[in-house]
């Protein structure tokens, strides 16, 4: 039996951690922006296509490509609105009035918890009401909301991934810890939710197998804590300081503009959709199982 296409739209991490996943069952083909990189990907068993999303001329021969499209790259850093993704869809749509089989049968984009905004540490599932409150995230839901009027108008399943702080070994803030950069006080401090790199890539492969059309999906795990809790926990685990903490009107002066754009927003999100239709089993339940495992993987090398 013939395998299928599937096209990664942005070949970062999670993207490659993908492929052990999903090379025995999909030929797969990775975008590819920068020429240096192709090697890189065909070491990881993805045929590489040139395209520059930026560039909507380079993309031309992603029409009929791949049955399957996951779209993981992000939005450009400014604006409100996700040119990158019109340029894709409008890549994937090329001669479909002519060609109708060409298009993809689905396509899965994984977005953002930020659509959201702050949601002042309610528990949420994916029913709650966006409330975009950064260019960062209006421009999320720019994608989001062309990438299902695109599905519905051409009869392409579409799934969406909303994920929150993604961690791994070769993911944690210990130059932040090193540095002894603050964290809030716990009555000032935002609740945060967390995914495992890992997990998040086994998630994304069950969505392809089994997620509802033109749905919404949270990939998160279990834990609910807050910022500065998730900082205590890498630091202890990892013989650090614990971050010193601070109150919410010093921060300004202490913090980051794009770490406190984080700190702003607070919600605790409900993953029970995830679980149930993608049957889904977290490899790391929690964020504690999560560094725990790091630290011992680190300690390996």
């Amino acid at each position: 039996m013939k395998k299928k296409t599937l096209l990664l739209v942005g070949c970062g991490d999670i993207a490659l951690r993908t492929v052990p996943l999903l090379r025995k069952h999909y030929r797969i083909i990775g975008l590819c922006r920068n020429r240096e990189n192709a090697s890189l990907l065909r070491s990881h068993g993805i045929i590489p296509i040139h395209g520059n999303l930026d560039h909507p001329e380079s993309l031309e021969k992603l029409a009929g490509i791949a049955q399957i499209v996951v779209h993981l790259a992000p939005p450009a850093n400014q604006g409100s609105y996700d040119q990158r993704s019109t340029h894709l869809l409008s890549a994937l749509n090329h001669r479909a009035k002519k060609h109708a089989a060409i298009l993809p049968q689905r396509l899965i984009y994984i977005s953002t918890s930020g659509v959201y905004g702050n949601c002042h540490g309610a528990l949420i599932d994916e029913t709650h009401p966006i409330h975009p409150e950064s260019d960062r995230a209006q421009r999320r839901v720019d994608a989001e909301r062309q990438i299902r009027s695109w599905g519905k108008r051409n009869h392409v399943a579409i799934s969406i991934l909303r994920v929150p702080g993604i961690y791994a070994a070769d993911r944690l803030p210990l130059a932040r810890l090193k540095d002894k950069l603050p964290a809030l006080q716990e009555t000032d401090d935002c609740y945060t939710n967390h995914i495992h790199a890992d997990d998040l890539a086994r998630i994304i492969c069950a969505s392809i197998h089994y997620a509802k059309p033109c749905r919404i999906y949270h990939t998160c795990d279990d834990s609910h804590l807050k910022m500065g809790t998730y900082f205590d926990l890498v630091a202890d685990y990892f013989d650090l300081p614990r971050p010193p903490r601070i109150a919410r009107d010093q921060a300004s002066k202490q913090i980051s503009p794009s770490m406190l754009s984080f700190m702003k927003e607070s919600r605790r999100m409900a993953n029970a959709r995830m679980k149930k239709e993608l049957g889904i089993q977290l490899l790391y339940p929690t964020v504690e199982e999560g560094i725990k495992s790091a630290r011992m993987q680190l300690q390996k090398n």
